[in-house]
């Protein structure tokens, strides 16, 4: 247990413990337009033997800080290894590049696959071209044996495109709140068509008490790793946890942070939480796959 741990684990009126230490709330989920209602929280078996694979898209690289999340950014510190280098893919080190040689690259991977989209960049960065963003969606959408997974820290540039874009049912879409000062991002969210809308609070550097969690489907947690590492506290990730499982809101807790993301660990009050949002299996139903 991280240093300064208090409290016990939740009570059992908001969890269960499962044998492979997730924990799932006993609420369904609240409807929404589009989804129906009387799903049940359930595990496929098949997600718990083997773990979800995951594949980093990266169409654009390089980026900009625009929040206090990004102080300590560890593609920019990846990517200026190498700036310098003649002939290296990151020569030019984290300045903004389109990778137009990417772009089809999903297309040709048959296994199905969780794909992080520009783990390396932010899709909706003002320097990307509106039609170069719309081909990245176009993308996404020719290939529905995947679940795309799209990150920014850029709402307003989000919104203004988002009625230009498809939003086909394997994209989903979320924002980074890093702490309270930023939780307006999820409004702007709630505003996006996206089937499944995620927050992440990761780097985790305040409470986010503040964060409206309506009309969200996951809250994805953890500390900062790398140099100069500002620690979460475990109550900031204990008041988020709590107000999700209330919520009927999907959690789960990515690591403590430290020299790598997992390296302080993933037990949160004894407990790996590790919760995705519902969606449809064929022949069982809606399941919950575990993410990590």
């Amino acid at each position: 247990m991280p240093p300064g741990h208090q409290g016990a684990a939740p009570s059992g009126d908001l969890m269960r413990r499962h044998k492979i230490g997730s924990a799932v709330p006993e609420a369904r989920p609240p409807h929404r337009a589009g989804r129906a209602p009387g799903y049940t929280w359930t595990m496929d078996t098949r997600a718990q033997r083997s773990p979800a694979k995951w594949e980093s898209w990266n169409p654009v690289t390089g980026c900009t800080k625009v929040s206090d999340g990004c102080r300590h950014c560890y593609a920019e510190r990846f990517a200026e290894r190498w700036r310098g280098i003649p002939g290296h893919h990151y020569e030019h080190g984290f300045d903004l590049q389109l990778r137009p040689e990417r772009l089809v690259l999903p297309l040709r991977w048959k296994r199905p696959r969780r794909v992080f989209v520009d783990s390396m960049s932010d899709l909706f960065h003002e320097g990307i071209p509106d039609n170069y963003v719309r081909a990245v969606f176009s993308v996404m959408e020719r290939a529905p044996q995947h679940v795309f997974h799209v990150l920014t820290k850029r709402p307003e540039r989000m919104l203004a495109l988002a009625p230009s874009l498809p939003w086909p049912a394997n994209v989903w879409m979320g924002v980074t709140v890093e702490s309270g000062r930023y939780a307006a991002r999820a409004d702007a969210l709630r505003r996006v068509p996206a089937a499944i809308r995620h927050v992440s609070a990761e780097p985790l550097l305040g409470p986010l008490d503040a964060l409206d969690l309506t009309d969200i489907d996951l809250v994805i947690a953890g500390g900062e790793s790398g140099p100069g590492r500002r620690p979460p506290q475990p109550g900031w990730l204990r008041s988020l946890r709590d107000r999700c499982l209330t919520a009927s809101v999907a959690f789960t807790f990515k690591g403590w942070g430290g020299s790598s993301q997992t390296s302080g660990g993933r037990l949160l009050d004894g407990v790996e939480w590790n919760q995705s949002p519902l969606v449809a299996a064929a022949p069982g139903g809606p399941v919950q796959q575990p993410l990590f």
